[in-house]
Formats: C-alpha cells, sequence, structure tokens
C-alpha cells in the first residue's frame, strides 16, 4: 500500500539554475514563484478621462484607472476589457498599448492599453465608490492611486497630442514605489 506524500517544499538553488526556488523534497518539482501581472487601460469619451475612486485597499477612497490582475486563461487585451466592465460597468474599444511598466518593488508588470467607450453608459463597479469622466485639468492629481496612474496619464497626454508615441516604459530613472 502507498502512502499519500504531502509536498513538503524547501528553498535550494535546482541544478542549473542560478536562484533559489521553492523545490519539492519528494520529486524535486520547481514551484517558481513568477511576478503579477497587472492590465488595464487609459479610457477616453469626448475628450475625456474615465477614472475610478477606488471602494478597496491599498489606497481606498483614491482615484486611478480601471486595471486590476490579469487572471489565467486570459489575454491582457481580455483582463483590460473585464477590468473596465467590473470597476466602472464600461464596455470598451481597445486601443493600441501604451505603455509596459515594471514595479519591481512588488514584483508587477503593467501593460496598458488606450481604450475609448463603446457606449458612454458607466457606473461604479463592486471595486468602486464612484466613476467619472474629467477634462485634464480637473484631474484629482493630488488624489490619485499610484505613481504609475501619473506616468500612465502623461503618456497617454503625449500621445493624445502628437507628441509622442508609444509603447512607454518606466520613465528614465523612476520606479514605482508604491
Amino acid at each position: 500500500m502507498t502512502k499519500d506524500l504531502k509536498p513538503s517544499f524547501n528553498n535550494k538553488t535546482p541544478a542549473g539554475d542560478t536562484h533559489s526556488r521553492n523545490v519539492c523534497d519528494h520529486c524535486d518539482f520547481v514551484h517558481y514563484e513568477n511576478p503579477k501581472i497587472v492590465v488595464g487601460s487609459v479610457v477616453r469619451h469626448e475628450g475625456k478621462i474615465l477614472l475610478c475612486r477606488r471602494a478597496i485597499e491599498p489606497r481606498k477612497g483614491y482615484w486611478t484607472i480601471p486595471a486590476g490582475y490579469l487572471e489565467l486563461n486570459e489575454s491582457p487585451q481580455q483582463g483590460a476589457k473585464r477590468e473596465a466592465m467590473e470597476e466602472a460597468n464600461a464596455d470598451l474599444n481597445l486601443g493600441d498599448l501604451l505603455a509596459v511598466y515594471t514595479v519591481e518593488r512588488l514584483s508587477q508588470v503593467q501593460i496598458l492599453y488606450r481604450a475609448t467607450l463603446n457606449s458612454p453608459d458607466f457606473s461604479a463597479g463592486e471595486e468602486s465608490l464612484e466613476v467619472q469622466l474629467f477634462e485634464w485639468k480637473d484631474i484629482p492629481w493630488d488624489d490619485i492611486a499610484f505613481p504609475t496612474v501619473h506616468w500612465i496619464l502623461e503618456h497617454d497626454r503625449q500621445v493624445e497630442a502628437g507628441e509622442a508615441k508609444g509603447p512607454f516604459e518606466n520613465p528614465v530613472g523612476q520606479t514605482a514605489d508604491l
């Protein structure tokens, strides 16, 4: 009779590898821990930008673009559209890739798109206290949730004004200490 073995993992460097990993003591299976992928979009309608005021931590009560973690078996484009629906009940026409940012401290890679609303109908989803379209001059800059949101809004403004083309990366010399 075979005894069921419960996996037991220890940190060690597998043969041929350069990093310490969680490796099963019984079968040498390597449990890789990889960065989280965040997807989202800058959504425009009639020249205004859609922002969501967060109903959840971190940064509850602060404004952000519709964005969140990519799900398993989902493309970044599907994830960006899903996040807009979950946070703002917004149906998007997804456009070009705008930026790919790295938040090393959190092991995040953020993939961000430009988008427009397919319909002017939107409302706060479960993760938002409110959603609103803002003129550039009226964006609540002091109440933006994360440094990357500042970057993405500025990069989108540059593309919209014809001053630059994406995709962008982290601004030179800057890290996103969230």
